[in-house]
């Protein structure tokens, strides 16, 4: 008997009819008190060795229905090597895909899973560096910590550079990314890194969703707060963890700011920066080319070609994290986007964009921070 089950760590489908290998009828579920939905992760049970078709019956409802278009499922038998199936059918409707499972027990995502166990880890090994420091900044609506790590020692001169991720918590890439930064800082052996924290104190917010993260959300907090939406004036209520992590930036000061993301519809890795927002001069400008050209240097899976369009300003935009970094301190402030699809330039039939290359982009992307901090004389 076939059975779907997703009571679990960022679990998330609705099922309508599991009785017929041939045609499983699935829906999206939607966030916990919002209205987006593409995100999904469940457990297909009882299908070992039989020929399985999938279908979500409301993917033209999702919030990026154009991200079908080309997507293939991540899956895993064990829940730590994740491959991608051949590409399904989207008709602008709904999303239909086939698989035959080697075992009975298989788990399908949209994107390779970051588990809360996970993260919790990650804070550990920051703890075990003698470079690093775990430390609090608050609690979530559902009572999570929301943790900040610390790299290298503040002190007079040194550069404050900010890294935050996972505001859209089924943006699972981006703590990836984050992991893979911070295990290459950690490196003392690693002469990159030790220039770095020469120049500069890094303060890192891996997950800025803890909540929406295990609840299996795509975009929100638990209270349907759309984090990258809230930076000009959060609520302690509503969106707290903007709220927390913005008070702790005014108190250190920020130099330099990226915040990691993933993008459901372009296939390509890419940054958006702030030419369109009132102030933007010829040294911001500078200080963005001089990021994209080192890490197109640092990394083949980057790209400055295909991107965001750079809109004419509104003040909506200061609702934005980097936009809104960028307006209080005028520093470099990055948006950072890895798809959920694959890499269009460098394509990957096995694997597609997966967590491996987002931790390895992280760590490439130390050389970019450091052109940037090579650019001016220490404060």
């Amino acid at each position: 008997m076939i059975r779907i089950s997703n009571q679990f760590d960022s679990g998330a489908i609705e099922v309508i009819d599991c009785s017929d290998p041939s045609d499983i009828r699935l829906n999206l579920r939607a966030d916990n008190a919002a209205g987006f939905r593409q995100w999904f992760h469940f457990r297909l049970q009882g299908a070992g060795g039989k020929p399985c078709v999938l279908s979500f019956e409301n993917a033209g409802e999702s919030a990026y229905p154009g991200g079908w278009e080309g997507y293939r499922v991540v899956a895993s038998h064990d829940r730590r090597n994740w491959f991608r199936l051949p590409a399904g059918q989207y008709d602008g409707r709904r999303y239909r895909f086939s698989v035959t499972p080697d075992f009975d027990s298989l788990y399908l995502a949209y994107f390779e899973p970051y588990s809360w166990e996970r993260h919790l880890e990650l804070l550990g090994a920051a703890d075990s560096s003698p470079v690093a420091s775990v430390s609090d900044l608050g609690v979530t609506p559902d009572g999570r910590d929301l943790n900040l790590i610390t790299v290298g020692r503040p002190s007079p001169g040194k550069r404050n550079v900010w890294i935050t991720a996972r505001q859209h918590p089924g943006e699972t890439m981006a703590e990836f990314y984050v992991e893979g930064l911070l295990e290459r800082l950690y490196d003392t052996s690693d002469p990159l890194s030790r220039r770095l924290l020469e120049r500069a104190c890094f303060r890192v917010v891996p997950n800025m969703n803890p909540d929406g993260s295990v609840r299996g959300n795509l975009r929100t907090n638990a209270r349907g707060c759309n984090l990258n939406r809230a930076w000009r004036e959060p609520d302690m209520d509503v969106s707290p963890e903007v709220a927390l992590v913005r008070a702790r930036m005014l108190s250190t000061g920020v130099d330099l700011f990226l915040d990691i993301h993933g993008d459901e519809t372009l296939p390509f890795v890419f940054v958006d920066g702030n030419g369109m927002v009132p102030g933007f001069g010829e040294q911001d400008a500078r200080r963005e080319r001089c990021f994209i050209d080192a890490l197109l240097a640092a990394s083949p899976d980057f790209q400055d070609r295909e991107g965001y369009a750079p809109d004419r300003f509104t003040d909506e935009l200061l609702t934005l994290a980097s936009k809104w970094v960028f307006h209080q301190f005028g520093c470099l402030a990055l948006t950072l986007e890895m798809p959920f699809k694959d890499n269009a330039q460098l394509p990957d039939g096995l694997f597609g964009w997966s967590a491996a290359r987002s931790r390895n982009l992280g760590a490439a992307s130390l050389q970019a921070l450091l052109a940037v901090l090579n650019l001016e004389p220490d404060n």
